[in-house]
């Protein structure tokens, strides 16, 4: 707190007496404004504080939508190319067994005709 400084003929007129309580009455008009400029700053504070925290909220919904429409987005996109590699393989599948169901009746028919074969080179 600062040092007030009375004035020799301030001091004169007032007397010791009427100088301080004028310099009381300085310090607690200091007091009260300085306490009023900190109740007033610290309701600007809550009220800037608050804004900014329903601003913060708006943007933590708007983000967390935003995140949930694209995971939306992407399990049907996953779901899609599943749906595509389940196609091809089932195709896949579907030849090879072809392709396997071919040679297993050339083998049996080479099997017979072998056998064929030597049945009638062991009677003749």
């Amino acid at each position: 707190m600062p040092v007030i400084q009375v004035g020799k003929t301030l001091r004169e007129k007032l007397g010791e007496e009427g100088v301080q309580e004028l310099i009381d009455l300085i310090n607690s008009s200091q007091q009260q404004q300085k306490e009023d400029i900190l109740t007033f700053v610290e309701e600007k504070f809550e009220r800037r504080l608050s804004e900014e925290i329903s601003k913060l909220r708006v943007d933590m919904v708007e983000m967390n939508q935003q995140l949930r429409s694209e995971m939306v987005e992407m399990n049907q996109q996953l779901r899609g190319e599943m749906v595509e590699q389940m196609a091809g393989l089932r195709t896949e599948i579907s030849q090879t067994r072809a392709e396997l169901i071919k040679w297993m009746f050339i083998f049996w028919v080479g099997q017979v005709g072998m056998i064929l074969g030597i049945l009638l080179a062991f009677f003749k």
